[in-house]
């Protein structure tokens, strides 16, 4: 019979809970993951990995397109949608298998099914509404993660109007597509679906694409987008979606008010989640939600006594890696670790692997401005980079922010080739709290991509050398 009785019992096997699970194990603590679906969560199985498997095929193809620019000539080259969704779900199916093996290798209980609080310091655990056990621990960690939001009138039927899964799943190609907001996953599809020769036409109510993003940034991505054949409406609201026969007739309004039909093969709904807060049995306890998220202080403590929450579940930003390293804070104090800080938002990067690729860290200018500082600002463009241009990638910027007087890195923002991957070197430097000085003094290896992060910090301060 297994173990009822633990340290600390994760609820949720994403990647804040696992991460959790695994780092409490390392502490010495006897730990329990219950994850009623999939281990790794919706980013491993239906989310982050997945999703970059499909645009590395479109990536591909891409390539495939262009392939008479780099000295080839390519005949007849079809696509097969089906191996390429099996392959990206080979790839999730590998990953969550890597979860699982990790878990065993650091002694954590997995249990299968539902987890809800039954008092204090005790975690029933269902499957197909039948009792597996009842579980008792000094800490408990609520990982639930979310879901997809939906709004009136635009409810997903799963066959013409999608979510995100739908998505990633398609049994054949549609001819076109709606695509109702333009955060990250919404573009992330966007960008898949156009590459590959689908009519794409993106509606955003802000009133830019990418609206958390830098507003140079987002600008410059737009032009790409529409360069690339996207359709978008922005300041745009999407009144109603009719799934009629083998089509969506959608009502989009503008900001001068008028209405119009736009009638599309398939719609895919991408405007943002909210936490899985039901049935975990917060009813009569101390545990808070507001708006659909879990409320927490510092080091991921709830309301209630002895129950702490991470992740999605708890609130932006919605991003894997902010739940593990929550996940790491929250057990790390549990364990009575002295060093333990809080989260810093301003240091989590966020990504989005739209084509071009976009990334950013910390303060976009307009918000640096608006929190008081007076800034530098530095930019430098892909044209002026060797390695861009030997990549057939010339279209792209770097754009960093500092403060004018104690030349603290305030954020840095990106767009174009591999940023998601260049934008890790301005974290650790704000993680440092670096300033321009040691950037600047920093030796950046050529040819790379990466000069181009020296170059915009030397051209906030009037240095630059290649442009």
């Amino acid at each position: 019979m297994a173990e009822t009785s633990f340290d600390l019992i994760v609820v949720g096997g994403g990647p804040g809970g696992y991460v959790a699970a695994i780092r409490a194990a390392q502490l010495g603590l006897k730990t329990a993951v219950v994850e009623r679906e999939h281990l790794g969560g919706i980013c491993l199985n239906w989310g982050c990995i997945p999703t970059k498997a499909l645009l590395r095929s479109a990536e591909v193809w891409h390539l495939i397109q262009h392939a008479d620019a780099f000295g080839f000539k390519v005949q007849g080259a079809s696509m097969d949608l089906g191996k390429i969704v099996d392959r990206s779900r080979k790839v999730a199916g590998q990953l969550s298998g890597g979860v699982k093996h990790l878990l065993k290798k650091n002694k954590v209980t997995v249990f299968d099914g539902q987890g809800a609080l039954a008092g204090k310091g005790k975690l029933a655990v269902t499957k197909d509404g039948k009792d597996v056990a009842s579980l008792s621990a000094k800490h408990i960690v609520l990982a639930t993660g979310a879901r997809a939001r939906t709004l009136p009138g635009l409810e997903p039927d799963g066959k013409l109007i999608w979510t995100y899964k739908e998505a990633m799943v398609p049994k054949e190609m549609p001819k076109s597509l709606l695509v109702i907001g333009s955060g990250a996953i919404g573009i992330e599809f966007a960008s898949f679906y156009r590459t590959l020769g689908v009519e794409v036409t993106v509606v955003e109510v802000m009133d830019r694409v990418l609206p958390v993003e830098d507003e140079e940034i987002s600008a410059f991505a737009r032009k790409q987008f529409e360069k690339q054949g996207m359709k978008i409406h922005t300041a745009t609201t999407v009144e109603k979606l009719e799934a009629k026969g083998n089509a969506v007739t959608a009502v989009l309004k503008g900001k001068d008010g008028k209405s119009a039909e736009l009638k599309v093969d398939r719609a895919i709904l991408a405007v943002g989640i909210t936490g899985n807060v039901e049935n975990l049995g917060l009813d009569g306890t101390g545990v808070k939600v507001d708006r659909g998220h879990v409320v927490i202080d510092e080091y991921c403590r709830t309301g209630e006594p002895g129950v702490y929450a991470i992740g999605d579940l708890v609130g932006p930003p919605w991003l894997a890696h902010k739940a593990s390293h929550e996940g790491v804070i929250c057990v790390e104090k549990i364990a009575g670790r002295n060093e333990v800080h809080p989260l810093n938002l301003g240091n989590i990067p966020g990504c989005t692997y739209c084509m071009p690729q976009v990334a950013s860290v910390g303060l976009t200018e307009a918000k640096a401005k608006e929190a008081g500082h007076e800034v530098k600002v530095g930019r430098f463009p892909f044209i002026g980079n060797g390695k861009a241009i030997a990549l057939g990638e010339p279209e792209g910027m770097v754009k960093t922010v500092f403060d004018a007087k104690t030349g603290e890195l305030l954020g840095a923002h990106m767009v174009g080739a591999e940023v998601t991957e260049l934008i890790q070197g301005y974290v650790t430097a704000k993680t440092l709290e670096t300033t321009e000085a040691e950037l600047m003094e920093t030796i950046y290896p050529h040819p790379t991509l990466s000069e181009m992060m020296h170059e915009s910090v030397l051209d906030a301060y009037g240095r630059v050398i290649h442009f």
